[in-house]
């Protein structure tokens, strides 16, 4: 979604009475505009007397909490110790050379973002991972590249 100034304040204002709003804010500013647009940390700041390091920071300590739009299709690969065991490693190099981009990077045309996560809780099912929007285990080359080939039309 683009940005709108105007939306994103109102989104801030119905938010900001809350205690611990900083989180429900920007969970609601994603939600909207699908990142954290930059002209929306000092409106953050702003409504609840914060600095903008504050904010950003949060916005940057958190991996969900994205500060770029994503890809049409993000793709996030799990990296923890049953999904690495299992092949995770093999399915991000095969990421990585079909689109070249590493983990956190977007093709240049915003069509697939690359992203780590750290476990989605399907070690028994590893490797997982979650394919616009759709989580799934015990993945392998041929069913991930399906995947993204159908997620990208």
């Amino acid at each position: 979604m683009t940005w709108d100034a105007g939306r994103a304040q109102a989104i801030i204002d119905g938010l900001k009475h809350q205690d611990g709003a900083t989180l429900p804010i920007l969970h609601a500013l994603q939600a909207r505009f699908g990142h954290i647009p930059q002209e929306a940390v000092p409106l953050v700041a702003e409504a609840l007397n914060l600095s903008r390091a504050e904010v950003h920071g949060v916005v940057s300590f958190y991996h969900d909490f994205k500060a770029k739009p994503p890809g049409r299709v993000t793709i996030r690969l799990c990296q923890a110790e049953a999904c690495q065991s299992t092949g995770a490693l093999d399915l991000g190099e095969l990421v990585r050379d079909r689109f070249g981009i590493g983990f956190g990077g977007t093709t240049a045309d915003g069509r697939v973002t690359l992203e780590p996560a750290y476990c989605l809780g399907l070690c028994a099912c590893a490797p997982a991972g979650v394919i616009a929007g759709e989580l799934h285990g015990r993945l392998d080359a041929e069913e991930l590249t399906a995947l993204i080939d159908e997620a990208l039309g």
